[in-house]
């Protein structure tokens, strides 16, 4: 089990979480804990085990900058001393009209020590949305093959074949999509379900970039023994899990 806590902001209720994560580390849960870091990251969760940092910057330093004040990456630098993160940057459109943007970007956080790796997503859209930030097909492919260049340079990128490959080939739908279909979402109140996926609403997953996703939907692809796909042993776990919780609770 693997539980991801996201915003919102996390740290705006970073006393709850001063009690709930050592819990969920003596349970042996890992959480992954996405942040914009706009306070700093409490010392004492240093020594908590199995959780994973990960800090949102939207693009370079002026691009982030107008979109996150306060969350600027001055402050960014200063909340995560002595830190131990993942930098998750969306790319969106406004992006990539300047040459070398994601260069640049990886030459500003990749030597950080703070900074354990780096990770792209794409901006998913809903449904007959026509956000300024949509990327086109070619312009998608464009982007995914310069970031798979960059991989030789940047150690620290990470951006495994598998994801590429997802990224490459998003689902048609929720019910195609292996992440929908095995995570469960809650909003803040831990009552009310968020689906299909964490985007909610009625997201376009024909030009879904979450890189959860397409690295758990490639993955899925994979043939064991030359017939079973992984994806179909992934749904009967869930199913087999649901079928027993249902028995339990009776």
């Amino acid at each position: 089990m693997h539980v991801s806590i996201v915003g919102g902001e996390p740290l705006v209720r970073y006393r709850e979480l001063n009690t709930l994560l050592p819990i969920l580390s003596e349970r042996g849960i890992g959480v992954q804990l996405v942040t914009s870091a706009v306070r700093a990251i409490p010392k004492e969760w240093d020594s908590i085990s199995e959780l994973y940092l990960v800090v949102s910057i939207d693009g370079n330093e002026a691009d982030h900058d107008a979109r996150r004040k306060p969350a600027t990456y001055r402050r960014i630098l200063e909340n995560i001393k002595g830190q131990r993160i993942t930098v998750h940057c969306t790319i969106t459109r406004q992006m990539i009209g300047r040459p070398g943007y994601f260069e640049e970007f990886l030459d500003f956080w990749t030597p950080r020590p703070e900074v354990k790796k780096v990770w792209f997503s794409i901006f998913t859209p809903q449904k007959g949305a026509s956000d300024e930030e949509i990327l086109t097909p070619a312009e998608r492919t464009s982007v995914l093959d310069e970031l798979a260049g960059l991989r030789t340079r940047f150690s620290k990128l990470d951006l495994h074949d598998l994801v590429l490959k997802g990224l490459r080939n998003p689902p048609a739908s929720p019910e195609e999509c292996l992440f929908s279909q095995t995570t469960i979402n809650y909003s803040a109140d831990f009552k009310t379900r968020i689906t299909p996926c964490q985007f909610g609403g009625d997201p376009d997953c024909s030009q879904c970039g979450c890189m959860a996703s397409a690295g758990l939907n490639a993955v899925g692809s994979y043939k064991l023994l030359g017939a079973i796909e992984l994806d179909s042993i992934y749904r009967a776990s869930v199913k087999i899990g649901h079928l027993a919780r249902a028995a339990t609770t009776r």
